[in-house]
């Protein structure tokens, strides 16, 4: 049966369930900074994007400057929520292991908070060594550019176009598809919303999950589908 040459992982969203987390606290930042929002339109707009990315979105809407501050408090308040609440989506260590071929994970948050979240839900023995953050690629660039999947690839040594990527948000899929790969969408966190699934499949998504039970088939399906094609 074909395989892919990877399946990488985005992150927060997908392995973990933290982006509902990240987001209550930086809406009640940016809220206190003089911008009305909510968690929700935070995960719903934002999600995918680092902080700093946000908040030049943001900025350039409401014309309101944030200090420069903000960033760190955030990420102080955010890495400690994570520690103490974070949690692995159901089912997603069956679906991990299910996956024959190499697998990564690619994510706009920094190496080490991945890795202190992957290992607080027993994840990370399946990551050991293959974790790429996006801030720490050659460029810098961090998704929706595609940067951090093609220095994967690379770096793994394979085809992007035969490359399997799982993304929770719109700015993850556009930046797997500009990297020539193939991406399935996942909707199985607290985070998502009503319309989720269409907003994934309008940014290039194939396909869109949301239990990680349907993950082995999918995979199958679109490698035979490729392989026929």
């Amino acid at each position: 049966m074909p395989q892919p040459d990877l399946v990488i992982f985005d992150c927060d969203g997908v392995l973990v369930d933290s982006e509902i987390i990240a987001a209550r606290v930086e809406a009640e930042l940016i809220t206190l900074a003089g911008y009305e929002t909510s968690a929700e339109e935070i995960a719903e707009t934002y999600a995918g994007l680092t902080l700093k990315d946000i908040l030049i979105r943001i900025e350039e809407k409401s014309k309101i400057p944030f200090q420069v501050s903000l960033i760190d408090r955030a990420e102080e308040l955010v890495d400690r929520k994570l520690r103490s609440d974070v949690r692995a989506i159901e089912g997603v260590r069956e679906a991990v292991a299910s996956v024959t071929s190499q697998r990564c994970v690619c994510s706009n948050s920094r190496s080490e908070r991945i890795e202190f979240m992957l290992e607080k839900v027993h994840l990370l023995p399946f990551f050991a060594g293959r974790i790429f953050s996006a801030m720490e690629t050659p460029t810098g660039k961090t998704k929706p550019a595609p940067d951090v999947f093609l220095h994967a690839a690379e770096k793994l040594g394979v085809n992007p176009a035969n490359t399997f990527v799982i993304e929770d948000s719109v700015h993850g899929v556009t930046g797997a598809k500009a990297a020539g790969m193939r991406v399935i969408g996942f909707t199985g966190a607290s985070h998502s919303y009503p319309g989720h699934a269409d907003a994934l499949t309008e940014a290039g998504a194939e396909t869109v999950i949301r239990r990680w039970a349907e993950l082995k088939s999918v995979i199958a399906a679109l490698s035979e589908w490729s392989a026929d094609a």
